[in-house]
């Protein structure tokens, strides 16, 4: 029996955090809705990809959501002197067919009581500012809300990004005081 050998074709996407670039693959990477963040090594003891990216002395974080792959820099490398190893060694490692990350069985944490307002900030982050966050080659979750604050976490290019806290509140935290107005008064990072 022939094996077809698997060709992947992967193209670079600046983003507004200098210091990141987006590696997106002509194929789904990991499910759907679905990020795995690794700032360090050691929190990359599941994932084989991240793990070798980390042995180049230039990598920072990386980053894994749907068809793309995030990888950050140290500040005093360069992209054009690395960008093409990077690219290559990820397109090296899908074509051999190894999975980016080691999937178990996690306990699922107890879901808390979902009020209104938490719907109606799901859904707003879902809707609108999802999109935009993961086409910069990050993603932003909700973490909970209490007494007119929302907190989210930031992974990806947007840990870390000079533009990530002006985002935040000049655009995120304006986006949610205008659509619930009297419900939420800031976001913040968590």
């Amino acid at each position: 029996m022939n094996v077809v050998p698997k060709h992947i074709h992967i193209y670079l996407e600046s983003n507004p955090n200098p210091n990141s670039l987006k590696f997106v693959v002509n194929e789904m990477l990991i499910p759907d809705g679905m990020s795995f963040d690794f700032p360090t090594r050691e929190s990359a003891a599941n994932a084989p990809l991240a793990q070798e990216l980390f042995d180049y002395p230039f990598v920072d974080r990386v980053f894994y959501m749907s068809n793309f792959i995030t990888v950050t820099k140290r500040e005093d490398v360069e992209w054009l002197e690395i960008q093409n190893v990077i690219r290559d060694h990820i397109q090296k490692f899908l074509e051999s067919g190894r999975f980016i990350i080691e999937m178990s069985e996690a306990e699922s944490a107890p879901a808390e009581e979902e009020t209104e307002t938490v719907k109606k900030i799901k859904t707003i982050l879902e809707e609108y500012i999802r999109p935009a966050v993961e086409q910069d080659g990050g993603a932003i979750t909700y973490h909970s809300f209490n007494d007119g604050i929302v907190k989210v976490k930031l992974q990806g290019s947007c840990s870390g990004c000079p533009s990530s806290m002006v985002t935040l509140k000049a655009g995120i935290e304006n986006l949610f005081t205008r659509m619930m107005p009297g419900e939420v008064r800031s976001v913040e990072a968590f």
